[in-house]
């Protein structure tokens, strides 16, 4: 299935964190966190200005990408988890 957002939407599939920390302990999983980074799946076409152009996306397919826990919207596709945020709650692009 094929999933294209809406406007300044953007679909994420969460980049799970490390499961061992920086001095070798193995964390379990009760005790992660969910991460906050995310490779970009798909991007809207961007928010529509008032008048009727749209802006242009900051991100695109395969970025990776830190963004605001500000309740992402969770979707399933296919027994995948995903999220769908607002372009304005990526705060970064992870480069390198």
């Amino acid at each position: 299935m094929k999933i294209r957002p809406l406007a300044d939407k953007v679909l994420l599939e969460r980049v799970e964190a490390s499961s061992v920390t920086a001095g070798g302990i193995v964390l379990p999983e009760s005790a992660k966190e969910k991460s906050s980074r995310g490779k970009v799946i798909s991007v809207g076409p961007g928010k529509l200005k008032d008048d009727g152009s749209r802006s242009e996306m900051q991100v695109k397919k395969g970025d990776i990408v830190l963004f605001e826990g500000r309740s992402p919207k969770e979707v399933k596709i296919d027994s995948k988890e995903y999220l769908i945020v607002d372009e304005n709650s990526i705060i970064a692009i992870i480069e390198g």
